[in-house]
C-alpha cells in the first residue's frame, strides 16, 4: 500500500516553498551566505520543530528563511522540493511563495520569482509541472500587499494566482478584500488560507469577498452547516494539510483528524504537505500516514488523488492527460478505478 500511494499519480496545491527548506540546507546556505543560527546542529534544528500553535511555528519558519539570499539559494531551495515531489508521484505542483518575507529583508522580488522559475524549470524539464502562487502575509496590512503586486507586474507571465497565507487569527480575509479585487482584475486566479485556525466565517468571506477558487486548509467547514453544503454544491476544493494540522494542534492526533467526514460528505478534498520540512512528511508520507491512522480504502484515496488534479489550474486537455494517467496507473495496480469504482 505504501508504494502504491506514494506512485500514486497526483497534484500538490498547497505547499509553501520556503516549508520545504529541510535543516541541511538550511544550514549550507546559512554558512555559504554568513548568517547566523539560533541553532548549533541539524539535530537541534529538528528537536527545535515542536509547535504549540500556528505562531510558534511561524516565528521558526521566518527565522529560517533569512538564509535565502540570491536567485540560486531559490533556484535550489526548489530544485529540491520538485525531487522530492516527483518521487512521491506528484505530477504538478502549485507552488506558494511568500514575498513580502523576503523583500522586507533586503532581498529583491526579481531575485526570489526568477530563482524560483529557475527551480521550477528543472522539475519541468524533469517531468514535474508547475504553476507559481504569490500569497500575501495576513498579518501585513492591506497597503502593504498592495505593493506586492504592484512588485509582481513585471513578472505577471510567471504567476498565476494570489493567496493569502501567515497568522490566521485577528486576520479575516475581508481586510484584503480590494488587493484581491485589483488582483482578480488584473488577471490572477486567486486562492486563500481559511477554516484553520480561523472559524468558518473566515470561509464564507474568502469565498464571497475574495471570489478565491479554493479553500487552502478549510478544516472547520463542518461547523457550519449551510457552508458545507454550499462547498459541496459549488465543489469549492479544499486543500487539506493532514500531517501540519496535527503539528500545529488543529487535531490532537491524526486519527481525530475530519479528513474522512469531508469525503463522506462529499467535499471536494486533496492531500498536501503544508510546509513539509517543518511538519514530518512530504506528501506521499500525508497519505500513507493518513491512509494508516484513518483506515481508508484504497477507493477514497485514490478519489483523493483524482479530486487533487481536477482542482489544478491546467487546462482541460491537461487535467484529462493526468487523469487518464491516474486511470492506467490504477489499472495496472489493479485496485478501484480514479472514478472510485471497485474493478471487477
Amino acid at each position: 500500500m505504501d508504494a502504491f500511494l506514494r506512485g500514486l499519480p497526483k497534484a500538490e496545491l498547497h505547499l509553501h516553498i520556503e516549508g520545504t527548506l529541510e535543516p541541511e540546507l538550511l544550514f549550507a546556505l546559512a554558512r555559504k551566505n554568513g548568517v547566523a543560527l539560533p541553532f548549533n546542529s541539524v539535530e537541534e534544528a529538528r528537536e527545535a520543530y515542536d509547535f504549540h500553535d500556528l505562531q510558534s511555528f511561524l516565528d521558526i519558519y521566518y527565522a529560517g528563511m533569512s538564509v535565502l539570499r540570491t536567485a540560486d539559494d531559490f533556484r535550489e531551495l526548489t530544485r529540491a522540493y520538485l525531487e522530492r515531489a516527483a518521487d512521491d508521484g506528484v505530477r504538478h505542483a502549485e507552488v506558494f511563495f511568500d514575498p513580502q518575507a523576503h523583500t522586507d529583508r533586503g532581498v529583491p522580488f526579481e531575485t526570489v520569482v526568477e530563482g524560483i522559475e529557475l527551480g521550477l524549470e528543472e522539475g519541468r524539464r524533469a517531468g514535474v509541472g508547475s504553476k507559481l502562487i504569490m500569497c500575501f502575509l495576513r498579518h501585513l496590512s492591506a497597503e502593504e500587499a498592495e505593493v506586492a503586486l504592484k512588485q509582481a507586474a513585471a513578472h505577471q507571465e510567471l504567476i498565476t494566482a494570489v493567496g493569502l497565507d501567515s497568522s490566521e487569527r485577528d486576520h479575516p480575509p475581508s481586510k484584503f478584500e480590494d488587493v484581491f479585487k485589483r488582483a482578480r482584475d488584473q488577471g490572477y486566479r486567486a486562492v486563500a488560507h481559511a477554516g484553520e485556525e480561523g472559524p468558518a466565517d473566515y470561509i464564507w468571506q474568502a469565498l464571497d469577498l475574495l471570489q478565491v477558487e479554493r479553500i487552502d486548509h478549510g478544516v472547520r467547514c463542518l461547523e457550519d452547516h449551510a457552508l458545507t453544503e454550499r462547498l459541496i454544491a459549488e465543489r469549492i476544493p479544499l486543500t487539506v494539510c493532514p500531517l501540519s494540522n496535527v503539528k500545529l494542534r488543529v487535531f490532537d492526533a491524526l486519527a481525530d483528524h475530519n479528513l474522512h467526514q469531508l469525503l463522506q460528505r462529499g467535499l471536494h478534498v486533496t492531500i498536501n504537505s503544508d510546509d513539509p520540512a517543518y511538519f514530518g512528511g512530504y506528501i506521499g508520507e500525508n497519505f500513507v500516514q493518513v491512509q494508516e491512522a484513518l483506515g481508508l480504502p484504497r477507493e477514497d484515496l485514490i478519489q483523493l488523488a483524482r479530486y487533487s488534479i481536477e482542482a489544478t489550474f491546467l487546462e482541460e486537455t491537461e487535467r484529462a492527460a493526468l487523469l487518464a494517467e491516474l486511470d492506467r496507473y490504477v489499472a495496472d495496480a489493479g485496485g478501484a478505478s480514479a472514478g472510485g469504482t471497485p474493478d471487477a
